[in-house]
């Protein structure tokens, strides 16, 4: 009997301890400055790169997708960053984003 029940807490503490914690995270995208940008890892830089891309399409309401058109827009915001470090990203966006 006692064997058991040590049996059935250990288990219950292993699932307790093995279960996923979530947790969540607020971001303010609008602070991230350019010198911030051009400093990330190339795989934080895509992701980055397609949220803000993403994001910035439902406001100027694009509704196609066009990769070309996204390339050559990261490569204008990273150009207009160099020159301006202590801006935000998100004036970038605006100022060297292709109108549509």
């Amino acid at each position: 009997m006692m064997k058991n029940l040590r049996s059935i807490n250990t288990a219950v503490v292993l699932l307790l301890i093995s279960s996923p914690a979530y947790s969540q995270l607020t971001i303010d995208m609008a602070a991230i400055k350019c010198d911030q940008y051009l400093a990330m890892t190339p795989v934080m830089s895509r992701d980055f790169s397609a949220w803000m891309s993403g994001w910035f399409s439902y406001q100027t309401r694009r509704t196609s997708v066009d990769l070309l058109l996204h390339q050559r827009n990261i490569a204008a915001v990273k150009e207009w960053c160099v020159y301006h470090p202590g801006e935000s990203v998100m004036s970038g966006l605006k100022l060297a984003i292709t109108p549509q």
